[in-house]
C-alpha cells in the first residue's frame, strides 16, 4: 500500500455496518446497558446477571467498545453518556426498543438495489393499515425517539406558561408529544387523531402517567377525517410528512392551518435536509428507508417546508433544531 493510499479500515467498518445494529440489539436484549448502569463492570458480573455466557457477554462488551458505547477504565467497563442517556430500561428516552425492532428489519436492506432501480418499493407496502398487529411493538419502539423533540417544542413555545390551551396530535402514535406537553401545562388538554388500536396504546400510555383525564382520541384516518375548523390553539405534525408526497402534504398543511385559532402554531417534526442536500446525515440516510417503505415519501428540504407551509396559508414559519430531527413551527 503506497504512503498516499488510504486504508481499508473505513470501508470495511462501513461495509460491516450490520455488525454494530446486531451487537447493540443484543446488548438491549439481555438488558446489558441497564445492568452497566446498576454496577455490573466485567464481563463475568455482566454474563451472571443477564444469565448469558461470559464469553457473549466479552464478545459484547468488545463490539459496544468498537462503537463508542461503553467505555473501558482499567479492567471495568461503563456505559458511555450516549449509552446511559438512551440505552438504558425506563429512562424517558431509551431507544434499546427501537434497536431491537431494526435487527427484524435488517433483511428488508437485500431488497434495496432493486427498489433503487424501481424508484420504490417493488412490493406494496403492507404496514400502513389499521388493523396490522405490528403497531403494538412499533408504537412503544419509536416513541422515545420524539421525547428530545417534545422537550425542545414546549420550550420554544413556552407551553408551560401557555394556559388551558387545547392541542391536536395527528397521527400521535403512542402520545409521547401529549405527554411531554401535558404534563409541562397541567391547564393543557390534547387530543390525538390516529387508528384506534394505535389510540388504544396512547390512552393506556397516559393513563400510567396520570394524563388520560386530559386526553382524548379521535378514531380514523389523518387523510379523511375531519379536523375540526378553529379548534385547537397547537397542531402537531410528527414524522408525518417524510411518508407524504408534496401535493398531500400541502393538503394536510391546509387543512391543519383552518383546524387552527388565529394565532395558533403548527408543528411539524421531521428529518430534514439542507437545501443543497449535504446534511445532516442522519436525516440523509433516511431517504432509503422511505424509498424502500413509500411510493412517494423522502426526506424533504428546508424550502419544502417553507413553501408548502406558505401555500397553507401560514405567514411564519421557522426552523429549531432537534437532532437529529428538526422542528418546524407555522403560525
Amino acid at each position: 500500500m503506497s504512503d498516499n493510499q488510504p486504508a481499508p479500515d473505513e470501508i470495511l467498518r462501513l461495509i460491516n455496518g450490520y455488525w454494530s445494529t446486531g451487537i447493540i440489539a443484543a446488548a438491549a436484549t439481555h438488558h446489558l446497558f441497564t445492568h452497566l448502569d446498576q454496577g455490573a463492570d466485567t464481563a463475568g458480573e455482566l454474563a451472571r446477571r443477564a444469565d448469558i455466557s461470559e464469553r457473549g457477554a466479552q464478545t459484547l462488551l468488545d463490539g459496544l467498545l468498537s462503537i463508542n458505547l461503553v467505555e473501558l477504565h482499567g479492567t471495568r467497563y461503563r456505559n458511555s453518556p450516549s449509552a446511559a442517556a438512551y440505552l438504558v430500561q425506563g429512562r424517558p428516552a431509551d431507544l434499546s426498543g427501537m434497536a431491537r425492532l431494526k435487527l427484524g428489519h435488517m433483511a428488508h436492506l437485500t431488497t434495496l438495489p432493486d427498489v433503487v432501480a424501481a424508484g420504490g418499493p417493488i412490493s406494496d407496502p403492507t404496514t400502513e393499515v389499521a388493523d396490522n398487529p405490528h403497531w403494538g411493538k412499533v408504537v412503544t419502539a419509536i416513541a422515545a425517539q420524539s421525547v428530545p423533540a417534545a422537550a425542545v417544542a414546549a420550550d420554544v413555545l413556552h407551553l408551560s406558561q401557555a394556559g388551558a390551551i387545547s392541542i391536536l396530535d395527528v397521527g400521535g402514535g403512542s402520545g409521547v408529544y401529549s405527554a411531554t406537553w401535558l404534563e409541562r401545562n397541567p391547564q393543557a388538554r390534547s387530543t390525538q387523531l390516529d387508528w384506534e388500536p394505535i389510540n388504544q396504546i396512547a390512552r393506556r400510555l397516559l393513563d400510567e402517567r396520570g394524563l388520560g383525564d386530559r386526553f382524548s382520541c379521535i378514531d380514523g384516518d389523518f387523510h379523511t377525517t375531519d379536523f375540526g375548523t378553529a379548534a385547537y390553539d397547537v397542531a402537531l405534525y410528527s414524522h408525518i410528512a417524510h411518508q407524504e408526497g408534496p401535493e398531500d402534504n400541502v393538503a394536510v398543511f391546509t387543512r391543519l392551518k383552518d383546524a387552527l385559532k388565529p394565532g395558533g402554531a403548527l408543528v411539524v417534526c421531521d428529518y430534514v435536509v439542507q437545501d443543497d442536500r449535504s446534511g445532516p446525515a442522519f436525516p440523509l440516510l433516511f431517504a432509503s428507508e422511505m424509498l424502500l417503505k413509500s411510493k412517494q415519501g423522502g426526506t424533504w428540504r428546508r424550502s419544502d417546508y417553507h413553501d408548502w407551509l406558505t401555500k397553507a396559508g401560514f405567514t411564519d414559519v421557522t426552523f429549531h433544531a432537534a437532532p437529529p430531527a428538526t422542528l418546524v413551527i407555522a403560525r
